[in-house]
This record gives C-alpha cells, structure tokens and sequence, in this order.
C-alpha cells in the first residue's frame, strides 16, 4: 500500500518510535513517504533519505521550567505565515508526486488534515491519545486538573474522528471509546538487542536541564555514580559524569545502569521499564502526560514521583530499588509484535 506517515518534530520520542513502524512497513513491501519537522525530520531523512518530506510545525514554549501557554501560542502566531506558506508548497509536491491510500499519524497534524481532505482512512497511533480514549486509574490532585483539562482537550482535537487509534502504553488501560486498541510500548531496535545488567551507576537524563542545581543535589550522595545526559558535555565532577549525547553510549549506559532518573517522558520511561530498570521520576511542570507517566511508575512500583531531585528524595528512593526492581521483573513484553499484528490487521481491513 501506498502510506503517508506523518510525525512530529517537537521531542525525539515521535521520530524513534516512528522510525521503528516505517521500517517494519517498507519491510512487508508498502511504499512510505513520511512529514516531518525540526529535529525529528534531521533524524528520519538519515533514516530514509528520498523519503522524508519537511514542514514547519508547532513548537512547544517553556518559561522557568514549565510549559508555558502563553509564550507557546505567541510563538505561533509569529511563526503561522511562514510555515503555511512551506507546509502549502509541500502539501502541492505531494499531489503532484504520490497518492496514498492510507495515512498513519503519530500525533501529526500535516497528514491528518491532508487525509481529511482526501478521504483516506487514517490510522492514530501514539501514547497521548491514552489521556482522551482510556480510563485512567490514578488520582488527579487538585493542582494538575487544569493542566489535565487542557491535555485532554488537546489530545481530543488532534486527531479526531481517525479510523482506528493504536495507543502505545507500558501500563495497563482500558479503552473507554470505540476503534482503539491498546498495545506496549513501541520499543527500538537498539533497546531489544540490549543484555540488560546492573552496574554501579545511575543514569540521568534531562531533556530541558530545568533543575539547575541537580549537579549540586547528586554530588550530595557520593558514594553513588551518576551518568548524567542532557547537558550535552562531557565534564567530571567527581561522582558525576556528565556526558555528551551518543545514542550508542545512552544506550549501553541505560541497559547496564542499577536505576535511571528522569524527567518522565514516555519513550524513555517504556524503554527503563523494558530493560526493568527502577525509575525516579520528575515531571515537567504542567505537562500532564508527565505526570501521567511519573504517577503510573509508583503505582506500579517500578519507581518514585518526586516534583524536583532532592538528596533526601534520591536517599528514599535508592533505599527502595530492590522492591522496584522486583515489581519490574514481573513485565514482560514480546518486543513489537503485537503493534505489528495490529497494523497488519488495520491496513489489511482498510487497503
């Protein structure tokens, strides 16, 4: 079949796990053009160079750390007439160019409304939808129900109406809502072929650096080793280790760490719980998906919710790494199997 896929450029998540499925698929003989933008459409053109179309998409603005709704829709308006302009320019290339039959949407808004407009089946498929399509079986605190109000609204407006949505999710939820199927985490080559052990060290990652003591916080425990990414140098600061980003080394640091600290973004998260590694989360300020994430590893007991990186949070949560460790060993997952049965199956009801 001929499939437009389409991925977002805000955070890396989208185009690894986005890279994994367009692989499978050229792989079973369709033919794949992809839209993307920013980092995302850099990193699947290596992947798939002639295939790779780019756009300019929405960006998301922080301010002290947190999702900033203002700052984020003021970027907006002030990019709008521009990247219309080049998303029409690729929008006519693609006319001219290749006609799909079906169009896959890891939460991108290019190909959903190009499938739209074409009557294409479209099929969804990413972990977000779970906040607008599943029930959720955790508390909602008082100060996260507005930005959970928000999450939801957006998610909801996304990609509506699609055929069929597949929600990638490393915990248990029930569909709450029609055509939508439930399935693991999409995990990537590089992690499956990983032989998890357990060395000495933790590993840290902060995609924003927002907590700017945290070198500070970790030193405070220096009978622990700490592989820090994020800051993208490489610097010794006695027990800590920054290190700049090498996908080869996060990868053998992550599979061989004892614990991992994070903000607490889905790919990275399903990936610790994967390798079964005991995770301490800290979620970006009013991002509710974080939260979501960070509240469903300790009800799980694969981890610790904390707000912020504290020495005395760290000492609680090492203290109880092997009751994490032996909660994870109870997951299980047969890499991508099931989402590939799923997709198989979708196509084969739609084509």
């Amino acid at each position: 079949m001929k499939i437009l896929y389409g991925v977002p450029g805000e955070g890396m998540g989208h185009a690894t796990r986005s890279k994994v499925i367009i692989k499978y698929l050229l792989a079973q003989g369709h033919d794949v053009q992809v839209v993307s933008s920013a980092r995302a459409f850099q990193f699947l053109n290596k992947a798939f160079p002639g295939r790779v179309h780019e756009i300019k998409g929405f960006h998301i603005a922080y301010r002290n750390a947190a999702v900033s709704t203002v700052n984020t829709a003021l970027l907006t308006l002030k990019t709008a007439p521009a990247n219309l302009k080049m998303n029409f320019n690729r929008y006519r290339e693609l006319m001219a160019s290749f006609e799909p039959e079906v169009v896959i949407s890891d939460f991108e808004s290019f190909t959903y409304l190009f499938g739209k407009h074409h009557r294409l089946p479209i099929i969804s498929i990413d972990n977000m939808q779970v906040i607008n399509r599943c029930t959720l079986d955790i508390a909602i605190p008082d100060d996260v129900k507005g930005s959970y109000q928000v999450a939801k609204n957006v998610v909801k407006a996304k990609v509506p109406r699609s055929a069929h949505y597949l929600v990638a999710s490393f915990f248990e939820a029930t569909a709450c809502k029609e055509n939508t199927t439930v399935v693991p985490p999409i995990i990537r080559e590089e992690i499956l072929k990983a032989k998890p052990s357990q060395g000495d060290h933790l590993l840290v990652y902060q995609s924003n650096t927002n907590q700017k003591n945290l070198v500070q916080v970790l030193q405070a425990l220096p009978q622990e080793t700490f592989y820090v990414y994020g800051f993208n140098k490489d610097e010794d600061h006695g027990n800590v280790k920054l290190k700049a980003f090498s996908e080869e080394g996060f990868i053998q640091d992550l599979a061989s760490s004892k614990a991992v600290l994070a903000n607490s973004g889905f790919s990275l998260l399903s990936e610790a719980v994967y390798l079964q590694k005991p995770i301490c989360a800290v979620p970006i300020p009013k991002q509710f998906e974080q939260y979501l994430n960070a509240a469903y590893v300790e009800k799980l007991g694969y981890g610790r919710n904390f707000s912020a990186f504290t020495p005395d949070a760290l000492k609680a949560f090492l203290y109880d790494v092997p009751s994490f460790q032996k909660n994870l060993s109870g997951y299980h997952q047969n890499g991508n199997q099931v989402l590939f049965s799923e997709i198989d199956r979708l196509l084969a009801e739609v084509g």
